[in-house]
């Protein structure tokens, strides 16, 4: 590693401890022949183990320096493919329906900046393209915020869990890393919420959701967390407390009630009685 220098601006850092790459990889299920789509790949620690599966793995690196590095490491192996890009745009431009190996079904896994957490993880359970699981190193405060039930949700955790099963797979201490962050990282797991499969997740079927109204709902909901939530939804959403108390009394929830309170059903409830 002395031949690499991590770019502070870029939020590298590198997993340099080898005990953790199992658990990413039955994680991931991976079988032979699996296709992985790897973001931010590094030094390439996890790129060798994803290899030894025999899976064919798209590297996604944005740092000219570590594609070099990659390339030159991985120059005789031919189950790999290296792409110099930044994974916002990557996705964004929808590069991943444009991949000369045609993806279908694909996996992503990878150790990502903590600072783009939020935003890569809503990119990628939003593709049209679902990946079939996607296993990421994330900041463990983000990942307890993401697996979050009542009465600790939060915006983030209903915004993924719309979306996907959100798992933690295992705590990584900050000392697994190099350089060493400020804080221990997780291993989450999230399984995309497909049409045919998302009852396997949740009794209510997402997709068929008017996802632009469930978001309206929910950002209200949790515009002031610690108001009532009915006094946030009839304050942001313009609909008189009454009614908002009616519906209540119709769902079996307590006037008194706030947005950490509620459960991913009680918000797809919500908003289906709100815009029938």
């Amino acid at each position: 590693m002395s031949r690499l220098h991590p770019k502070k601006q870029l939020g590298q850092v590198f997993l340099k401890n080898k005990a953790y790459l199992a658990k990413i990889i039955k994680a991931a299920e991976l079988k032979p022949n699996d296709l992985v789509l790897e973001i931010g790949p590094g030094t390439g620690i996890l790129t060798e183990a994803l290899l030894k599966t025999h899976a064919q793995v798209i590297a996604i690196e944005k740092d000219p320096q570590l594609v070099n590095f990659l390339k030159d490491k991985f120059k005789n192996d031919k189950n790999l493919t290296i792409i110099e890009a930044d994974i916002r745009d990557f996705i964004k431009n929808n590069e991943i329906k444009n991949l000369k190996l045609k993806i279908k079904n694909y996996k992503v896994i990878g150790n990502i900046p903590y600072y783009l957490t939020s935003y890569l993880i809503r990119l990628l359970v939003t593709l049209d393209t679902k990946p079939e699981i996607i296993v990421l190193l994330v900041q463990k405060e983000v990942a307890q915020r993401i697996v979050a039930q009542p009465p600790k949700m939060n915006l983030l955790a209903v915004s993924v869990q719309f979306y996907a099963k959100p798992e933690i797979i295992s705590s990584v201490p900050k000392s697994a890393f190099w350089p060493q962050p400020k804080v221990d990282s997780a291993i989450i797991k999230l399984t995309p919420i497909n049409t045919d499969e998302n009852t396997k997740y949740t009794d209510q079927n997402t997709d068929c959701t008017d996802k632009e109204n469930f978001f309206r709902v929910v950002k209200a909901g949790f515009s002031h967390p610690r108001k009532l939530v009915l006094n946030n939804l009839s304050d942001t959403l313009n609909i008189p407390r009454q009614e908002i108390e009616k519906l209540f009394r119709q769902l079996n929830l307590p006037l008194q009630s706030r947005a950490q309170e509620l459960s991913l059903k009680t918000w797809l409830n919500l908003t289906q009685y709100l815009f029938a």
